[in-house]
């Protein structure tokens, strides 16, 4: 807990940030009007989701063990990509907005758009226009081919 939230050095008694409380901190000290998004991707484990309930509720304050507190502006939002929720509590789940993705609907080519647009820098716009449609005309029919195919491993 104490490398997402922060803790107390036991030897010098200082109070050390964890990244969760870093990237906070750093976020609300913006004084711009820009929108910032924390985004938290990965399992949700019990004991750490429990701690950010003050963050999701209206208060939208973080409450280290130093007993400082965060105060988000209106301008940070946080969010969490997960793959259950079976060790979320139910005041954690109805603290947040929900949106269900299945994997099988995305399809593939948003992963293409994403990979495409990594590559803003080194390719100009027409080439990656051209890139994609290759990838939609080639990829796109040959994964509903496979797709329609018993077993890809041949008996």
């Amino acid at each position: 807990m104490g490398e997402i939230y922060g803790e107390v050095n036991e030897k010098t008694m200082e109070w050390h940030d964890g990244l969760m409380a870093s990237i906070v901190r750093q976020t609300c000290n913006d004084t711009t009007s820009d929108h910032q998004w924390i985004i938290c991707d990965g399992p949700v484990d019990a004991l750490w989701i429990e701690n950010m309930n003050t963050v999701l509720d209206d208060n939208k304050m973080l409450c280290l063990a130093n007993s400082e507190r965060i105060k988000l502006t209106p301008y940070v939002h946080m969010l969490f990509e997960v793959a259950d929720l079976a060790v979320a509590s139910p005041a954690t789940v109805s603290r947040c907005g929900m949106v269900y993705i299945d994997s099988d609907e995305l399809g593939w080519l948003p992963y293409v758009k994403t990979w495409l647009d990594t590559l803003k820098s080194k390719l100009n716009d027409s080439a990656r226009e051209y890139l994609l449609k290759l990838f939609e005309k080639y990829v796109g029919p040959a994964v509903e081919g496979i797709l329609k195919i018993p077993t890809v491993i041949p008996q």
